[in-house]
């Protein structure tokens, strides 16, 4: 059985118009949180993308130099 998350949770509360004022606190501060792991989630995979067109360019540099080495001189 798995625990449904406290956004959802809130999002149903809010839904229905079952929640307090103490819900709502609730739910602005799950939001806060969901913000910021959204923005590092954003960062990771802004720097992994960076490093993804890195390692494509030394890549293509290293096959080039490859196929440099191995060409046979008559």
């Amino acid at each position: 059985m798995t625990t449904q998350p406290e956004a959802l949770r809130l999002a149903d509360a809010l839904d229905v118009g079952e929640i307090s004022y103490t819900g709502m606190c609730k739910a602005a501060a799950e939001l806060r949180r969901l913000h910021a792991v959204n923005a590092e989630l954003l960062e990771a995979l802004r720097n992994l993308a960076r490093m993804s067109e890195a390692v494509a360019v030394a890549e293509g540099r290293a096959r080039a130099a490859i196929a440099k080495a191995e060409e046979v001189k008559p």
